[in-house]
């Protein structure tokens, strides 16, 4: 998360790496009006569906009132950005299993798709979400979703009530508008004060389920992380992980942060901008060159030809996202030779997102989600925007049940794994390719924003939304095309061994 006075270009900016087999397809719902008396059907499952209307998996819930207008939104596994430049990220954090109520309706991406579909600001949409968690019930694990709008973001953490009643507790804090946070599968709200309106919010039994929970004693001063994490699935009771302390670090180097703390801040001030090109690059982060990097031990000798010198390098067959068998093949040599650390960017991402706020804009241009399947490492990120109606055809079909040319991620994955076989000869060629997707689609800005506007003059909103579509359909067909050509030389070139 970054705060629009930390941000380089004025943006608020959220992102998310949907790491795990959930579905890679998407598409845009559209805005809608309902007659009196309309209801929405809440569900189970649907991260997992095959396509748009697909119900493999999905379990009807219930049904609650449908309001009399809804707004558009990207539909992704976890919805993500709507028409007013109202934008979430999410990270599962799990938490204490004694809380969890699966006989409470709503499970995080319901919730995040009504919000969208209902609300304009992150206030709204943490207040309806609160609303609704209290009438109808929560019934998934520990979840914080990273909420932003043209003026502000937020970080919001919720957890069952536990199994003797079917609400929720959760609490959200503003993000300082000159501030970065991050969020990794792990809680990080500490203090919080209910009263302080403008930057806390918080459920009303906040405090009450934790001393009825007997995980506070009412006494010792109040952390919301602590309280309700337990361990975690991490198995200490941390604050933090290393993608959170790797992240703040990099941003803030001056406050020398210590990663041995039981707590770190949940935001901190970034010594520089933070621009989206850096948010990018923090998203693909394998921690090289740090004492977290897995690669670090796998040196070999490499005879230089130009000058006959030999050098220790790290073996062009290395690379960061290594499997758990290789990783035992190498301890079995030796021990502790690679040791696991929890990378920032995974080949296991269905999607990533990086999505920024831009007030001064129209909220249809202003909001843009950028886009990457698969490992974000290793992938370009595609423009969609606030006020696009409408996604390519392969955006729409999933690539996680089977191998499948006509779904988008297919070509990012296929050469994205082609490429791990000799890393160090790749990823020049790769990082090159991604890198110039990213200048390519932030370069292009001016001429999109100022484009939209001669449009929406001269013809009229669909129009506009119409450039903004083919726009997003362009850049997606050039990224892909892109990648399908580095898949078939990678092919190539390993086809008989290296």
């Amino acid at each position: 998360m970054v705060g629009r006075k930390a941000s380089a270009d004025g943006s608020v900016i959220t992102s998310h790496t949907c790491d795990g087999n959930y579905r890679t397809w998407m598409d845009i719902v559209p805005a809608a009006r309902y007659e009196r008396d309309t209801t929405v059907t809440v569900v189970s499952g649907r991260m997992h569906t095959d396509h748009s209307t697909g119900a493999r998996g999905i379990r009807v819930l219930d049904t609650i009132p449908q309001p009399a207008h809804t707004y558009a939104f990207l539909n992704t596994a976890y919805p993500c950005l709507n028409e007013r430049q109202l934008a979430m990220g999410e990270t599962t954090i799990s938490g204490r299993r004694e809380l969890e109520n699966p006989r409470g309706l709503f499970r995080i991406e319901e919730l995040q798709r009504l919000a969208l579909q209902r609300c304009v600001t992150a206030r709204e949409a943490i207040s309806l979400m609160g609303q609704l968690v209290k009438r109808y019930g929560y019934g998934d694990s520990g979840e914080c979703l990273t909420i932003a709008d043209p003026r502000e973001v937020w970080q919001f953490e919720i957890f069952g009530e536990g199994p003797d009643s079917i609400g929720g507790v959760w609490a959200a804090v503003r993000i300082p508008d000159d501030h970065v946070g991050v969020s990794a599968n792990i809680p990080r709200i500490s203090a919080i004060n209910p009263a302080d309106t403008a930057n806390c919010m918080a459920s009303d039994n906040v405090y009450d389920v934790a001393r009825r929970m007997g995980f506070w004693d009412g006494k010792e001063p109040f952390r919301f992380w602590k309280a309700y994490a337990g361990g975690n699935y991490f198995g200490e009771p941390k604050s933090f992980s290393v993608r959170e302390y790797f992240i703040l670090d990099r941003l803030a180097p001056s406050l020398r942060l210590d990663y041995d703390a039981e707590e770190l801040p949940i935001s901190v001030k970034p010594d520089s901008l933070v621009s989206p090109q850096l948010v990018m690059e923090l998203l693909a982060s394998t921690y090289e060159g740090t004492p977290f990097d897995m690669t670090r031990n796998l040196k070999v000798a490499r005879k230089n030809r130009a000058t006959g010198e030999t050098d220790t390098v790290v073996s062009p067959v290395a690379n960061p996202w290594m499997g758990r068998d290789m990783m035992q093949l190498f301890n079995a040599v030796k021990d502790s030779t690679v040791v696991n650390v929890r990378n920032v960017s995974v080949p296991q991402c269905a999607y990533s997102t990086v999505i920024q706020c831009r007030g001064w804009l129209p909220d249809a241009v202003g909001g843009v989600a950028w886009v990457a399947f698969d490992n974000p490492g290793q992938s370009p990120r595609i423009p969609v925007f606030a006020g696009t109606s409408d996604l390519p055809d392969a955006f729409k079909v999933d690539g996680q049940l089977r191998y499948d040319e006509n779904a988008a991620v297919w070509p990012f994955r296929r050469a994205n794994k082609l490429a791990t076989v000799r890393w160090g000869d790749t990823r020049g060629e790769m990082n090159d390719a991604r890198r110039h997707f990213t200048d390519k689609g932030l370069a292009e800005m001016p001429y999109v924003e100022s484009r939209y506007a001669q449009i929406l003059e001269a013809e009229g909103a669909d129009a506009a939304s119409r450039f903004l579509t083919g726009y997003t359909a362009d850049f997606a067909g050039a990224a892909m095309q892109r990648w399908t050509e580095l898949g078939l030389r990678f092919w190539s070139r390993f086809a008989r061994g290296f």
